[in-house]
């Protein structure tokens, strides 16, 4: 086997799974679940509809490139959503299906790195664990930048050493972020950019959060505002992933795609074509109906807002947790130990978190996720109620 699989740590949720083990909850409280990033809305009917009605399409291979009409689409919604302009986007030449955001971020680093010299692979830290897993897996090194309260939740660029931009080949980042809910700011994206073209590196901008934001005035800013506001019409050193799961409630169809500099595209396409992770045809013309539709986005968000206004007064006095820009996710200081916490949660309330520590690794002296605890508000809204007054009542009796 590859020797570099030695090297990738246990995923958060098997190590979850096993500081549960020997708990015995209460069995009068139903178990509520927010550890994972898992979207429970309902699926819009319309996708349904779309997927159902050319299931027929299953008798055909599909091409990895995709079908003109869903490039198309994911095109015209960038354009929307961004405020790009008309055209902007080449669908032809800038935009890819893939299977869901996950599957995508790892292939494009095995892709995009060259082990013929020196290769760091910059992220944020906690973060999404792909991230690392897949830089291990290329061969190259996952540099941490760590995201604390100190940074405002957003990765320090000017801390890194010269010496270390040199080697650096990706930047991961992620905007809305997992777990901090962090949104990037057009300014230090384009402060990114600077840095990549200094010293030519690419960056690979994780925005499948994008959809999702607490304040309707201000929606984050995606990588490909920051290019074009800089004159690089052609999103130079630019890729981003985008995908349905969030935005739409449909994270079984797995469904995504990714945009933006054409030199990057071309050849990350022929990767794929050997890859063999073309998208099923059905898959595509319901994605192509989500894509289409912003209003049903709309919908949705307003389901995460309304769970954050009824959670955040309930939990706020115990924890002085705080709203934060976009995603569904409470990253909140606990004041102990985050997998102590997490445990005795589960074991009196059958509740299940995720411990803050298991999403971060010791960089610079410190564990960044260590003493916090994500909690993912991805059930409905009176679950997520109840979950909060359980919160408060371990607390209370703590």
């Amino acid at each position: 086997m590859n020797p570099r699989l030695d090297g990738l740590h246990t995923y958060p949720f098997e190590r979850l799974s096993a500081l549960k083990a020997g708990c015995r909850p209460p069995a009068d409280l139903v178990h509520i679940a927010m550890s994972i990033g898992e979207p429970k809305h309902a699926p819009p009917a319309f996708v349904l509809d779309a997927l159902r009605a050319h299931l027929g399409a299953l008798g055909s291979y599909p091409t990895t490139v995709g079908l003109p009409e869903l490039r198309a689409a994911a095109a015209r919604w960038l354009e929307r959503r961004f405020r790009l302009g008309a055209g902007a986007v080449d669908a032809e030449h800038m935009v890819l299906p893939v299977n869901g955001t996950r599957e995508a971020l790892f292939a494009f680093v095995q892709a995009s790195i060259d082990t013929r010299r020196p290769a760091l692979v910059a992220m944020p830290n906690p973060f999404y664990q792909i991230y690392e897993g897949a830089a291990l897996l290329a061969g190259a090194t996952p540099f941490f930048l760590n995201t604390t309260a100190a940074t405002g939740y957003l990765p320090d660029l000017d801390a890194v050493p010269e010496r270390t931009w040199r080697d650096v080949q990706v930047l991961v980042l992620c905007s809305p972020g997992n777990p901090t809910g962090a949104a990037l700011s057009r300014g230090y994206l384009e402060h990114a950019l600077a840095l990549a073209e200094r010293h030519d590196f690419v960056i690979a901008a994780d925005e499948c959060y994008a959809d999702l934001w607490l304040d309707e005035a201000h929606p984050p800013a995606s990588l490909l505002e920051a290019a074009q506001a800089t004159g690089r019409t052609r999103f130079e050193r630019c890729i981003v992933f985008h995908s349905l799961s969030k935005r739409s409630s449909v994270p079984g169809l797995r469904s995504g795609f990714v945009a933006g500099d054409p030199r990057i595209v071309k050849p990350f396409l022929q990767y794929r074509t050997y890859h063999g992770c073309a998208m099923p045809v059905p898959t595509q013309l319901a994605s192509i109906a989500a894509w289409s539709d912003d209003a049903h986005a709309a919908s949705n968000r307003a389901l995460y807002r309304e769970k954050f206004e009824r959670v955040l007064p309930v939990l706020a006095p115990v924890l002085g947790v705080t709203a934060p820009a976009g995603g569904f996710y409470l990253w909140t200081d606990v004041r102990e130990d985050d997998t102590r916490f997490t445990r005795d949660l589960y074991a009196t309330q059958n509740l299940t978190i995720l411990p803050g520590s298991f999403l971060a690794r010791d960089a610079h002296g410190v564990n960044p996720g260590a003493g916090r605890v994500r909690i993912s508000l991805v059930a409905g809204v009176e679950e997520c109620v109840e979950a909060a007054r359980r919160i408060r009542a371990f607390l209370d009796g703590r």
